[in-house]
């Protein structure tokens, strides 16, 4: 007996395991009823293939946002239901039933109706889109940049070969011969124009020489310009440090990309005039200034010559002996004024002086020393003022007007004149 013939088949009730496990039969039947209980669903996506075949249609539906694509098949009797016509590259919406189908072991979706993503649908998407980022503050003015005066290097993100790229490199080389460029081609429209135009903004953006970027397109419809509203694209502008200026080119719907930009301009054309200055406009507004410098400079020195002139011309200066003479007069009054002053005030100083003069000498002690008076002082330099201060044989210093003599008390003569 073998060893497949050993081991029971497993029937699903029971747990997988190395020594029991599920048959393919069994795995795929477990897969079938996984993905029916999903039920119907609505899915969005792009037309990857239609393929029809005897009416019915086998086709492949891809997200809009990355490469998964899912399998489809879309029955006569339903298409035939359908008032829409589909092609490749359509985007949809589809309400599909998942299956699986278990021989083939692949996974497919039966379109029960299918209908095109409307006008109004994006809209509404775009304009969902437009108050998030408002709210965000991506709009507001206060954060958009100014452009440089006279960029050194422009980076460009366009098509290649798009009459948009030579409008801008035209336009830009006709108003400043040497302006220098940086192009970066992208795809403007389709699948991949977000995502393109993104790298191309980083790329540009992390490049120091680039001073200003910008993304043009020459126009189109609606849905073709649908990639500048996209919100990866729009937040890759918004974190962008260098100046971006958005040239789609279309003003009944503008994408929102000309809300984020630090400048929209209208067409390719206008944002090259936008950026780049013109060389003769410039030229001109220097000859101008110049003009107005050399006029104002021209009336300015008239004005000061004019000036020093006037000033000239006033008598004062033109014979400054004038202004000597006219003062001399004056002068010699208050020089006779202010000697008389000087006399009286030396004159009653003289009179002041000798008044002084005199009540110091009436109080002056050697004026009465000289009328014979005389100053008697004990040895410890007191004055003897009565007969009680000398007592006999008291040494006394006499003081004279003409000098001083000493003399004792005698003690026979207590309280008569002092002997010598």
């Amino acid at each position: 007996m073998t060893d497949a013939a050993a081991t029971p088949r497993a029937t699903g009730d029971e747990a997988s395991t190395s020594d029991q496990p599920w048959p393919v039969a069994v795995v795929a039947q477990k897969i079938k009823g996984y993905i029916e209980r999903l039920g119907t669903v609505w899915v969005e996506g792009e037309l990857a293939q239609w393929n029809e075949r005897n009416g019915a249609v086998f086709g492949k539906l891809k997200d809009l946002d990355g490469d998964v694509t899912l399998s489809f098949q879309l029955w006569s009797s339903t298409r035939a239901k359908l008032s829409e016509e589909f092609t490749q590259g359509d985007h949809v919406v589809a309400l599909a039933k998942t299956e699986f189908w278990v021989k083939g072991g692949t996974l497919s979706m039966q379109v029960l109706t299918m209908r095109h993503v409307g006008l109004g649908d994006l809209l509404e998407r775009i304009e969902r889109l437009r108050r998030q980022l408002a709210d965000e503050g991506l709009f507001d003015p206060a954060r958009k940049q100014r452009l440089p005066f006279l960029p050194g290097c422009i980076g460009l993100i366009t098509g290649k070969d798009s009459d948009a790229e030579k409008d801008v490199l035209r336009n830009a080389q006709l108003r400043w011969p040497s302006v220098n460029f940086r192009v970066r081609h992208a795809a403007v429209q389709g699948d991949r124009a977000a995502a393109d135009v993104a790298a191309a903004i980083r790329e540009l953006d992390a490049d120091p020489e680039v001073e200003v970027i910008i993304v043009a397109r020459g126009g189109g419809d609606f849905q073709n310009l649908l990639a500048f509203s996209d919100e990866q694209l729009l937040r890759t502008a918004a974190a962008c440090r260098t100046p971006l200026v958005s040239a789609i080119g279309h003003e009944a719907d503008r994408p929102l990309l000309d809300e984020v930009a630090d400048l929209r301009a209208s067409t390719p054309t206008d944002a090259a005039k936008r950026v780049v200055p013109d060389v003769a406009e410039e030229l001109s507004r220097v000859q101008q200034a110049r003009s107005r410098i050399l006029l104002r400079t021209t009336s300015l020195v008239t004005h000061e010559i004019e000036r020093v002139g006037a000033l000239r011309s006033r008598p004062v200066l033109a014979d400054p002996g004038t202004m000597l003479a006219g003062r001399s007069d004056e002068i010699v009054r208050w020089v006779a004024r202010g000697s008389e002053l000087i006399d009286f005030c030396i004159e009653r100083a003289d009179r002041s002086l000798a008044e002084l003069t005199g009540q110091l000498r009436a109080l002056s002690p050697k004026r009465t020393l000289e009328r014979g008076y005389a100053i008697a002082q004990r040895p410890d330099g007191h004055v003897v003022r009565g007969v009680q201060d000398a007592a006999a044989g008291t040494r006394l210093l006499l003081t004279l007007s003409d000098g001083s003599v000493s003399t004792t008390v005698d003690p026979a003569s207590s309280g008569s004149e002092p002997r010598g």
